[in-house]
């Protein structure tokens, strides 16, 4: 059985390649044309070294220390010239993609539905020409070009990755490029470009609780990673907070009801902004982080939302000087432009 490898560059960018039994992940590489560094493919002089964040394997003992020292080992450093993955795998490597000779792939597909979902938030899908999907960790996202234009935007997926349909949240800007498009342009099958995927704000291994904080639709990425725990019959307790400015901006609740009978140990809760909102829970997410919730620091956080949203929430880490065991965020800003 093949493993799924994972290498993450140090420019964003993610390519996925096939890691056949026995085989090493510098000969995967080079058979599928990502030219990983390397020198002398023997373990002795080290230019091959990434970290691997996820995954299981085996490197041996044909390596010589001054190449990758016991501590490196230790924190799971590793020569791609010796790795023999035992599991998939995410490997970072310190590089940019293009010195590698590859780049994000290009995939092409057609619009199936947009529906907005409030007065500020879109949900789309897309069918992807390719049946075998999109390779993507939960939580990255795709530059997807909008129809007519030459510009393209990044969305975080908000579905499970190796589907041939694919769906994103996005705020709806008024005026804004793909806002627009969505709103009184689009068609179904419309053909629709994308590249990707890329970004470091995805889900790691799963080996304590999870706390996850949303602001707006930065709730998209977490839906892909609840959607992964949930596939994988995850038991760690999940805790997301969920902040948005007006009531009607919250959006896809009834799917996160379900998660609640399909992830035994998921909790949430919804926060309002608006002094004039009913809602039992006001003002924003860091107001609804008590002790219980940060559970010492034992725990995932991660956080994706506006500017704004992000700022606070890491001023209110260092103000009660905690620090979680992992930390992981992403900023998004509704015009990006690629």
């Amino acid at each position: 059985m093949a493993f799924t490898i994972a290498l993450n560059f140090e420019d964003g960018v993610s390519r996925f390649i096939q890691c056949n039994p026995n085989e090493k992940v510098l000969d995967a590489a080079y058979r599928q044309k990502i030219n990983l560094p390397m020198d002398c493919s023997d373990g002795v002089c080290g230019t091959c070294k990434c970290h691997c964040e996820q995954g299981e394997y085996s490197l041996g003992d044909d390596y010589l220390a001054e190449a990758l020292s016991e501590q490196e080992a230790q924190r799971r450093f590793v020569l791609t010239c010796q790795m023999v993955p035992q599991s998939d795998c995410v490997i970072d490597v310190p590089m940019a993609s293009t010195r590698c000779k590859t780049g994000s792939e290009e995939f092409s597909a057609s619009l199936v539905a947009a529906t907005p979902l409030s007065d500020s938030a879109i949900e789309f899908s897309l069918q992807l020409d390719d049946a075998d999907g999109i390779a993507f960790l939960p939580g990255q996202y795709v530059n997807i070009e909008v129809p007519g234009s030459g510009a393209s935007r990044a969305y975080s997926f908000s579905s499970l990755p190796g589907k041939q349909q694919v769906s994103f949240l996005l705020r709806n800007v008024p005026g804004g490029l793909m806002s627009s498009y969505l709103t009184s342009k689009a068609q179904p099958g419309d053909k629709i470009r994308l590249r990707g995927p890329q970004g470091s704000f995805y889900l790691r291994t799963v080996a304590r609780p999870l706390l996850f904080l949303a602001g707006g639709t930065g709730l998209a990425p977490f839906l892909s990673m609840l959607e992964q725990l949930a596939q994988n019959g995850s038991s760690q307790p999940v805790h997301l907070v969920y902040g948005v400015t007006h009531d009607h901006d919250l959006v896809k609740l009834e799917q996160l009801e379900q998660y609640r009978t399909r992830l035994p140990n998921f909790s949430y809760l919804t926060c309002v902004a608006s002094e004039a909102s009913p809602s039992p829970h006001k003002g924003y997410v860091t107001q609804h982080l008590d002790a219980s919730v940060l559970n010492e620091g034992d725990l995932d956080v991660y956080l994706c939302g506006p500017p704004p949203m992000v700022e606070a929430v890491l001023n209110d880490f260092q103000r009660r000087a905690f620090t979680p065991a992992s930390f992981h965020y992403e900023k998004f800003a509704a015009s990006q432009t690629v």
